[in-house]
């Protein structure tokens, strides 16, 4: 169950600090350390590269991407107009049978402008989508870094709409060239093509995604629910997706106006859950938290209280700080002074009441740590290590992981 906060200044000063410091160093160099890989990896041409960090597996396999076939008649494209794409590395023994798919998060684009930036990145185009990825954490092949799920068919989705998958209309910019917001139909059309792969005779299928992945997850696991097959194992993991609909330092909601952008420039409100959309705006079932209420699937949430993410963007986004009063705190949380220690403990406070009525649930589960980062699944250190957070000592994938909040 959740716990009560100790004080303000014990929490982050002493436990945040022996508890995730190093963790967050650790994580810091690691993913320098997938970047400089994945470079000479392209550079090279080399399925594999001996890798330097002892938490990734002596052989890790380097899975290619795969586009979609037949993206363009189905109008499933990428905000360039390119084919999307993803990666599946297949299943052995007893995971055969058993599926576990990942959502690629990378925020959103609420403007013409921001949208049009994105055709340029890997996050709009497959044009700029490496060829191959890494497959580490949740995804990873090595049965002592990812116990439950190494040898799942597991995949990949890459992730390049700019709405969470949940997009479907097209725009003219303003350079001539069209925006697609199709993810919508990536959605449906990846799962459809992996279906015919394997997934349509799964007994297991594990739907989990990351950041703006994860939000994707909590809008369409019921559909994927009710896509495999009957009698299937089906649940959902959204990590560090649950984004709160919180006033800024400024006392704006700068969270809400740019989800009411993004559902309003992609067409996203067609295409939300029609129990939530029915008691609410199409706006505000962009928030995991209504989201939630109707949510049948098994469901489990991984979130850190102190998500680093909706600090620098929801609770102290650039334009509510001009003088730059919180710059040093919020690229290091040990630079905070004692007030905004304790807006920020406010924060996490309001992450808690929100999920207050969804910890209640029968077939739901939690794991909120008080750690300053953000996703935690796709990573080797934060997904099964010594040092990965835990609470009353088990990690999150540990048997009996239900729910509770921890402060290491």
């Amino acid at each position: 169950m959740l716990t009560g906060a100790p004080a303000i200044h014990h929490l982050l000063r002493h436990r945040w600090i022996t508890g995730c410091r190093y963790l967050s160093a650790i994580i810091s160099g690691f993913s320098l350390f997938i970047v400089l890989l994945l470079t000479l990896t392209s550079w090279l041409h080399k399925p594999t590269i001996k890798p330097l960090n002892p938490l990734i597996p002596l052989d890790p396999d380097l899975v290619d991407l795969t586009l979609l076939r037949n993206a363009t008649e189905k109008n499933a494209v990428c905000l360039d107009g390119s084919l999307p794409g993803y990666h599946l590395q297949r299943g052995s023994g007893s995971g055969a049978e058993s599926w576990v798919l990942h959502l690629q998060g990378g925020g959103w684009c609420s403007t013409v402008d921001s949208c049009s930036s994105r055709q340029e990145t890997p996050l709009g185009s497959s044009h700029y989508m490496p060829r191959q990825a890494l497959f580490v954490g949740i995804l990873s092949q090595s049965s002592s870094l990812n116990p439950d799920f190494y040898n799942w068919n597991r995949v990949k989705i890459r992730y390049c709409d700019g709405g969470s998958f949940s997009g479907d209309t097209m725009v003219q910019a303003k350079n001539g060239r069209k925006l697609f917001f199709k993810g919508q139909r990536i959605w449906e059309a990846i799962i459809d093509e992996l279906l015919s792969e394997g997934l349509g005779k799964s007994k297991q299928a594990f739907l989990t995604g990351c950041s703006a992945g994860g939000l994707a997850t909590f809008i369409h696991c019921d559909n994927f629910r009710a896509l495999m097959p009957k009698g299937a194992n089906v649940k959902c993991l959204a990590d560090a997706g649950f984004f709160l609909d919180e006033k800024d330092i400024s006392g704006k909601r700068t969270m809400q106006s740019f989800y009411n952008e993004v559902v309003r420039l992609q067409d996203v409100g067609r295409n939300l859950p029609n129990e939530c959309t029915k008691r609410t705006k199409p706006s505000q079932c962009f928030f995991p938290r209504e989201l939630i209420k109707t949510i049948k699937t098994p469901f489990f949430i991984v979130n850190p209280g102190y998500d680093f993410w909706q600090i620098q963007h929801i609770l102290v986004p650039k334009a509510s700080d001009p003088e730059l009063h919180w710059l040093r705190c919020k690229k290091n949380i040990h630079h905070c002074d004692s007030n905004q220690i304790y807006v920020l403990q406010g924060y996490r406070t309001s992450m808690l009441d929100a999920l207050s009525e969804f910890q209640h649930k029968k077939d739901a589960g939690m794991f909120i740590n008080s750690c300053y980062m953000h996703c935690q699944t796709a990573n080797n250190i934060t997904w099964h290590s010594p040092t990965s957070p835990r609470i009353n000592n088990k990690l999150v994938n540990a048997p009996g992981s239900k729910r509770g909040e921890t402060h290491h």
